[in-house]
C-alpha cells in the first residue's frame, strides 16, 4: 500500500468520513466534503486511480492511501462513502459495518443536501432513456430540471446545478448503499438477470431494486411484470404502465394510442423512438412525470420531439430500403431481446451480436430471435457461446471484426430488412466501452454505403 502526496493517514485521526474509491464519483464526493471543510481521507485499491491528479491539484492537504484499502482510515472514520464500483460486501467494508461504521453512497450525499423533488429510475434496461425523457418533460413544463446519477453526472455534482426537479438514474450498485432517498416518484422499469455475480441471485437483485421505493410518494409499477407489480405496498400511492389496455389512472395502449385509462393521449406512430420497448419507456416516463405534477401538454410535446439516445436503437442509415440501427447499449440478453421484439414488425432482422458475455444464459435472446432474425452475425470473444444458444433460433455466421460483420450484413440484408447491432454482451473484449463499439459500427456503415445514403 502506498501513500498519496497529500497528508499521511494516521491511526486515531478520527476522520469525519473516508471516501472509498477515487473515480469521478469519488472525486465529486470529495469536492462536496472539501467545500464543507470536513475532515476526510481517501483510499483506493488502485495505485493510480483515474481522478488522482485532480484530487491532488484541488485538495493537496487531503490524506490519500493507494494500492489497497487503508484499514486505519476505514476504522477511524465516522462514516464511509463507498463508490458504486466498490462492493460493500468485501471483507474490509464488512468489518467496518460490523464495527458500527455506517456505509453511505454518493446518492445519499446528494439527497441529504437538497430539498428539491427527485424522480428516481432503476431497472435492468431503459434507465437512461426514461431519465432523459422525464428531464425533457420537466424542462418543457417550465421547471429547471437536471438529470444525473448513473447516467453520467455523479449525483453530488448536481449540487452545483440548482434545480426545481432532479431526475436520477440509479444502478443496482448505487442502491446497495442508499438510505436517504425520498423520491416524489420512483420506478423499477424492468428486471432481467444482470450483475448477479455481485448480487447473488434474482431474488436478491429484485429486493435490491425495490429499495428505490423506500419513502417514495408515488410508486410507479410495471404492470406487465408480475414480480414488479407485486412490489406495491398497501396504503401506498401507485401508478402503473402497461403495453396493454390501462385500467383506472394507469398509462397504456388503446387502439394504437398512448392512453391514460380510457382517455387517448397520443398516437404511438407519432413517437420518434423506434420499437415497442421504447413505447414502454414513454409510458413509464408519462407515469413518472404525472406523479411529479408535470403538465400533460408539456409531457406530450416532449414525447413527440424526443429522438432517443445515442446507441439505443438509434437509426444510423437507410439504403436500398434497408435500415441500419445501432443498439450498442444492449449489453445483456434482455436488452437485445427487447430490441428484437420492438423492431421486428413485418421486417426480417440481420443481427450483429457478440462480445464479452455477462452470462451464459441467452435463452431470452434465443426466444426473441425465433421468427425475427434472418441471420445472426457474431463477433467477439464469446461468439461461440452465442452461436450455441442461437443454433435452433436462427442461422449464425462469424465475423472477425465489426467492419467484416457490417460487410456480411450488407450481403444478407434485402429491401425491407433491418440490420441491428444489439450485442447482448459487454464491449470490453474489443472496445473501450459500448459507445466506442457503436461508433465503430456507425463508421463501418458509413464507409460501406454511398455518401448520399449515410446518416
Amino acid at each position: 500500500m502506498t501513500r498519496g502526496e497529500g497528508s499521511p493517514l494516521a491511526a486515531g485521526a478520527q476522520y469525519d468520513a473516508t471516501i472509498v474509491g477515487l473515480g469521478r464519483t469519488g472525486l465529486a464526493c470529495a469536492r462536496v466534503l472539501h467545500r464543507e471543510r470536513r475532515k476526510f481521507a481517501v483510499t483506493d485499491s488502485r495505485k493510480a486511480p483515474p481522478c488522482l491528479a485532480e484530487l491532488r491539484a484541488e485538495m493537496p492537504e487531503v490524506p490519500v492511501s493507494l494500492g489497497g484499502w487503508d484499514e486505519a482510515a476505514l476504522g477511524d472514520s465516522r462514516q464511509l462513502i463507498v463508490s458504486p464500483g466498490v462492493d460493500p460486501e468485501m471483507p474490509t467494508l464488512a468489518r467496518a459495518r460490523r464495527a458500527g461504521i455506517p456505509l453511505l453512497g454518493d446518492v445519499d450525499l446528494f439527497c441529504l443536501r437538497t430539498q428539491a423533488p427527485i424522480v428516481a429510475v432503476t431497472g435492468t434496461n431503459g434507465k437512461s432513456t426514461v431519465v432523459s425523457l422525464v428531464a425533457e418533460m420537466g424542462r418543457r413544463a417550465g421547471l429547471r430540471t437536471e438529470a444525473g446519477g448513473n447516467i453520467g453526472i455523479p449525483a453530488p455534482e448536481l449540487l452545483d446545478k440548482p434545480a426545481d426537479l432532479y431526475v436520477l438514474e440509479l444502478s443496482s450498485f448505487q442502491l446497495e448503499t442508499l438510505h436517504s432517498l425520498r423520491a416524489v416518484a420512483a420506478t423499477v422499469l424492468n428486471l432481467s438477470p444482470d450483475h448477479l455475480d455481485r448480487h447473488g441471485g434474482m431474488q436478491e437483485y429484485l429486493a435490491l431494486k425495490a429499495h428505490i421505493y423506500d419513502g417514495a410518494r408515488v410508486m410507479v409499477l410495471n404492470r406487465d411484470d408480475t414480480r414488479l407489480d407485486s412490489l406495491r405496498q398497501p396504503g401506498r400511492n401507485a401508478l402503473g404502465f402497461t403495453l396493454g389496455a390501462p385500467k383506472a389512472e394507469d398509462f397504456g395502449i388503446r387502439d394504437g394510442w398512448l392512453a391514460r385509462g380510457e382517455r387517448l393521449l397520443l398516437p404511438a406512430a407519432e413517437l420518434r423512438m423506434p420499437g415497442g420497448h421504447n413505447v414502454a419507456n414513454c409510458l413509464a416516463a408519462l407515469a413518472l412525470g404525472s406523479a411529479a405534477g408535470l403538465a400533460e401538454t408539456a409531457m406530450l410535446d416532449a414525447l413527440r420531439e424526443f429522438p432517443g439516445l445515442r446507441h439505443r436503437t438509434q437509426r444510423v442509415a437507410t439504403h436500398n430500403a434497408v435500415s441500419w440501427y445501432d443498439d450498442s447499449k444492449a449489453t445483456n440478453p434482455a436488452a437485445a431481446a427487447a430490441a428484437l421484439r420492438g423492431l421486428a414488425g413485418d421486417a426480417n432482422i440481420v443481427l450483429i451480436a457478440g462480445g464479452e458475455a455477462k452470462t451464459e444464459d441467452f435463452g431470452e435472446l434465443a426466444v426473441a430471435a425465433q421468427g425475427r432474425v434472418k441471420t445472426a452475425i457474431l463477433i467477439g470473444r464469446d461468439a461461440g457461446l452465442l452461436a450455441q444458444a442461437l443454433e435452433d433460433a436462427a442461422p449464425t455466421r462469424r465475423a472477425g471484426d465489426m467492419a467484416a460483420a457490417v460487410r456480411a450484413a450488407k450481403r444478407w440484408a434485402a429491401p425491407g430488412d433491418i440490420v441491428l447491432l444489439s450485442p447482448a454482451c459487454a464491449s470490453f473484449d474489443m472496445y473501450r466501452d459500448y459507445r466506442h463499439r457503436g461508433d465503430a459500427f456507425a463508421a463501418a456503415v458509413r464507409e460501406l454505403l454511398p455518401p448520399g445514403e449515410r446518416g
